[in-house]
């Protein structure tokens, strides 16, 4: 099979285990790997620590995307967009380029599987752009090492590419108008893939503001992971269709804390075959940006 064979994706395939893409990469394909591991925003610590570990072992050719850098703009360039607004266009469009991504590039994304998901960060911006050839690791860099495989600390050097063409779609996200808007809907519409203390209020480690959007469902991400892994497909579709009821998933949003982990629940409903969720990108710390927004909290006790 020559270096520049296409590797088969399912459709809808949004993740890949370590012996498919061991076998892949055995095989010769042609395929980018992106180590997209981060300082976790909770608990914060050294926000280069992702590029460190990505330094100190990496699965084989695999580059480094930095979430505060490359998948996010800085908070400062974007006010009320939350703590990371969406990459400015062109940067990140010449980063993938920079990585030597290309339409025609099959895209292997990776974390440490650790809370940050920054990994699903880069799935769904690649999805924004229109770009299909791309999964998540399941289990991250930490499934990779439980197999028993080697890590590299060879630094990769690619031949760059021209920027990617095309612009992000905007009609699979929501602003914060557009969650005002809908706020006396019946629940379902809206789901927040925070810690439930945080969601309730009772602790707020990140932003100036405790608490949820009116009407917003719970959905932790968290729930729908085990040791590192998502779900089942049935697991999945188990614990979020109830929170559902009748809304379809074409009017379902997604929001967290700054639009990270918001997009591992998409990644998480797209692998258990519910299509069409939007994300909403400025999440919690975009919306308190604007102190006219309520603001709901959850009663103790």
């Amino acid at each position: 099979m020559s270096a520049t064979a296409v590797p088969l994706l399912a459709p809808g395939q949004v993740l890949i285990d370590v012996p498919t893409l061991r076998a892949w990469l055995h095989a010769g394909h042609r395929l980018r790997l992106i180590d997209a591991r981060c300082a976790p925003a909770i608990g914060g610590g050294d926000r280069a620590a992702g590029r460190k570990a990505w330094q100190a072992g990496h699965l084989p050719g695999a580059l480094h995307a930095d979430l505060d850098q490359d998948l996010a703009a800085p908070a400062a360039s974007a006010p009320g967009q939350g703590r990371h607004p969406l990459p400015e266009q062109a940067a990140f469009n010449a980063a993938l380029g920079r990585w030597g991504i290309d339409t025609d590039t099959t895209v292997v994304v990776y974390d440490a599987a650790d809370g940050s998901m920054a990994a699903a960060r880069l799935w769904w911006l690649l999805r924004l752009l229109g770009h299909q050839r791309v999964v998540v690791l399941d289990g991250g860099v930490a499934a990779w090492s439980a197999a028993g495989l080697a890590l590299d600390t060879d630094i990769p050097v690619v031949a760059g590419l021209p920027p990617y063409p095309g612009r992000f779609d905007r009609q699979q996200m929501v602003d914060a108008d557009q969650v005002l808007a809908r706020l006396g809907q019946g629940p379902g519409w809206l789901l927040d893939a925070r810690a439930p203390a945080r969601f309730a209020g009772h602790s707020e480690p990140v932003d100036p503001v405790a608490g949820h959007v009116p009407g917003a469902l719970n959905l932790p991400y968290a729930t729908l992971v085990e040791q590192g892994r998502l779900l089942a497909p049935e697991q999945i579709r188990a614990r979020v269709l109830p929170l559902l009821g009748a809304t379809e998933l074409r009017d379902v949003v997604l929001m967290c804390g700054s639009g990270v982990t918001a997009c591992h629940l998409l990644l998480a409903l797209e692998h258990a075959g519910l299509h069409g969720a939007r994300v909403y990108p400025g999440s919690w710390s975009g919306w308190i940006a604007d102190s006219l927004r309520p603001v709901a909290t959850t009663a103790t006790g």
